[in-house]
């Protein structure tokens, strides 16, 4: 047969332009679907769950939570808490089950575009951003410097046009912002400008939070609207480690309550610092921390959504500086994950802390660790999972485009392999066996290429010889023209001249875009 040209089972000739057409179409069938089932993998027995979960309603029940605003000790006390012998609020056994059993088992998060959409619970994993990193790695120098508020829109709409980010919560602080109400308020418009995905915020007083609906009002039409689609969640850490409530976080969370925003509540403790250096006894106590939260929220409105965020940080005991890479910290967040869903609770983890300074290979070994680990635990969100870097110090646009590839790799493995008579081949094989004596351009080969196999477009797969023809790039280079082409090419415009001219005559806007 001639060269570059090759013959079906069924004796079509076939071209190698033709196949390489195929390889180039967009894929008919998404091979790495976000929302895959997790659950895979289970770090804990189900004995060493029961055992963490005793100890966690022992810390409650027996030691108790400190600096408790008043509201809480009243509403708390009145559902069953105590006060105990040294002045800590104390839930018994009896509350915390009856809350856990009332509490939101899952809900929709909405964005502003209904196509993204996230049904919150069960085992479904998605993966987003998150993180307040305050430099970014210039996409131009190679340095560190202030992150911005440009950056901050760039990276909006950077993970706008990202397959695998499934939301955009703020992942760098706009440093050239010193008040806060301003960064409050910027902070929001720079993500609604940049994207129609879900969004997460944060704020730093209860205060901020009315004028922060009205901009989000205004977007969606009219007074009232977001509450019929809430698309932004709060992110607050209404518990100091260890064991200690946060008045600030408290005051957030009842106005997000008033104004029907979706809580991530967030407890970070940190290994052998403010938690137990032990992973056991770190569980028990970021466990019972972020039931703790739970209660708060449920006391003042029972079945609220909410996202049961523990997780726990690790931080290398040799220098106490946080450690977000490694095998420890993987762990930690794939048995919370795993926690978390025995009880039936909306779960989030973090994962992709890299340590590392650029996108190298030891980047690379620290996301994929952590992705891995708790997708296959089947966390429902799992934050931070793009563009952070540097110990949570520092974001990267390059690191951007990089983690969304290797998503795209994490979920593949969570979904698995489908068995049926169709993929086992069997005709396959023995037309083979008795024909051509390859798979090679056979109908059961073409249709599993799409459903089967993910096709990386910045990971190398070429010969040397050829990688160097093509231009030598190592995938830094790779994913910083991907990113330059993105920012160049996807600037939207979400809000429209009219509902921006408005949302400015409201608010002080500091964005030039």
């Amino acid at each position: 047969m001639g060269e570059g040209r090759r013959r079906d089972r069924r004796g079509q000739v076939r071209s190698r332009e033709w196949m390489h057409e195929l390889r180039s179409r967009p894929p008919a069938f998404d091979a790495c679907p976000a929302g895959p089932t997790g659950g895979q993998y289970k770090p804990l027995s189900k004995q060493d769950i029961c055992s963490v979960y005793d100890s966690a309603i022992r810390i409650l029940e027996e030691i108790g939570m400190a600096r408790c605003p008043a509201k809480l000790i009243d509403k708390a006390c009145e559902k069953g808490a105590r006060i105990n012998g040294i002045g800590r609020l104390c839930y018994p056994r009896s509350m915390i089950e009856d809350i856990v059993d009332q509490s939101c088992k899952a809900f929709l998060l909405h964005g502003r575009d209904s196509q993204h959409d996230i049904e919150v619970g069960g085992d479904t994993v998605y993966f987003g951003t998150g993180g307040a990193a305050v430099q970014t790695l210039d996409p131009q120098t190679g340095n560190y410097r202030p992150s911005t508020l440009r950056d901050l829109y760039d990276f909006a709409r950077l993970a706008d046009s990202l397959k695998n980010v499934a939301w955009f919560t703020r992942c760098c602080v706009a440093t050239d912002i010193t008040d806060p109400l301003d960064l409050d308020v910027n902070t929001a418009y720079a993500m609604l400008r940049g994207t129609r995905k879900p969004i997460g915020t944060s704020f730093f007083v209860g205060r901020h939070v009315a004028p922060v609906i009205e901009m989000f009002d205004l977007a969606l039409g009219g007074e009232g609207y977001f509450r019929k689609r809430p698309f932004c969640k709060v992110h607050i850490s209404p518990v100091i480690s260890p064991l200690r409530y946060g008045e600030d976080a408290f005051e957030v969370a009842l106005e997000a309550i008033r104004h029907g925003m979706p809580i991530n509540a967030i407890i970070a403790a940190q290994s052998g610092a403010t938690s137990p250096a032990t992973l056991a006894g770190m569980l028990a106590a970021t466990f019972a921390e972020t039931l703790a939260a739970l209660a708060m929220v449920n006391v003042f409105a029972p079945g609220y959504p909410m996202i049961f965020s523990n997780w726990p940080f690790v931080i290398d005991l040799r220098t106490g500086a946080f450690a977000g890479g490694g095998g420890e910290i993987a762990l930690l967040n794939a048995a919370s994950a795993q926690l978390t869903n025995y009880l039936g609770l909306p779960s989030g983890v973090a994962a992709c802390m890299a340590d590392a300074k650029v996108p190298d290979a030891q980047m690379g070994y620290e996301k994929a660790l952590s992705a891995l680990a708790t997708g296959l635990s089947g966390a429902n969100m799992v934050y931070e999972s793009s563009g952070m870097m540097a110990s949570l110090l520092g974001v990267s646009f390059e690191s951007f485009v990089i983690d969304d590839e290797m998503l795209s790799h994490v979920y593949r493995l969570i979904r698995g392999i489908e068995v049926n008579q169709e993929t086992l081949g069997f005709d396959a094989i023995m037309n083979a066996v008795t024909g051509e004596e390859h798979f090679l351009g056979g109908e059961h080969t073409l249709g599993a290429m799409q459903k089967e196999y993910f096709y990386p477009k910045l990971a190398d797969r070429e010969s040397p010889e050829a990688w160097k023809l093509s231009g030598g790039l190592h995938i830094q280079q790779r994913a910083h023209l991907r990113v330059e082409e993105i920012l160049q090419q996807h600037i939207p415009d979400y809000l429209g001249s009219s509902v921006d001219q408005k949302i400015k005559n409201r608010f002080r806007i500091l964005l030039d875009v």
